[in-house]
C-alpha cells in the first residue's frame, strides 16, 4: 500500500470554507478551525484554540457584500494548502472594509481545517 495518496484541494470547497468564515457563528469557527490556528491581524496575533477562536465571534452578521478575488493558490504538501485573496465587504455598521487575506488549511480526518489566517487592512471604498 502507498502512503503518496494525494488529497486534492476543491478551489471552490476551500472558498465556500472561507466565506463560511465571514460570515459563520461561533458554532461554525469551532467546527472549521482546527484544534490550533495561527491568526495575524493589526490588533492580534496569535496561536489559538479552535475554543478561544470560536469565541471572538460575538456576532455572526457582522459583514455584509462580501466578495472575494483569488490571488493565488498552492499545495506545499499532501494534506496542506495555501491561498491569497483580496476580500471586499461593508461592516455591519455600513462601513466598507478591504483586505488581503491569506488562510491554510490542513486535511484532517473530518475534512480541511484551517490552521492560519492573517488579513492585512487595504483601502477601502463604498460600493455603489
Amino acid at each position: 500500500m502507498s502512503d503518496s495518496k494525494r488529497i486534492t484541494a476543491s478551489k471552490k470547497e476551500l472558498l465556500e470554507l472561507e466565506k463560511g468564515f465571514w460570515t459563520g457563528d461561533a458554532a461554525y469557527y469551532a467546527a472549521n478551525a482546527d484544534t490550533e490556528c495561527l491568526v495575524a491581524f493589526p490588533q492580534m496575533a496569535q496561536a489559538m484554540d479552535n475554543a478561544d477562536l470560536a469565541k471572538t465571534v460575538t456576532n455572526p452578521n457582522r459583514w455584509r457584500d462580501l466578495d472575494i478575488e483569488l490571488k493565488g493558490i498552492i499545495e506545499p504538501g499532501s494534506d496542506i494548502v495555501m491561498l491569497t485573496y483580496e476580500a471586499r465587504a461593508t461592516r455591519e455598521n455600513g462601513e466598507p472594509y478591504a483586505a488581503l487575506v491569506s488562510s491554510g488549511y490542513v486535511h484532517r480526518v473530518n475534512g480541511w481545517k484551517m490552521m492560519f489566517h492573517s488579513q492585512t487592512p487595504m483601502e477601502a471604498t463604498a460600493k455603489d
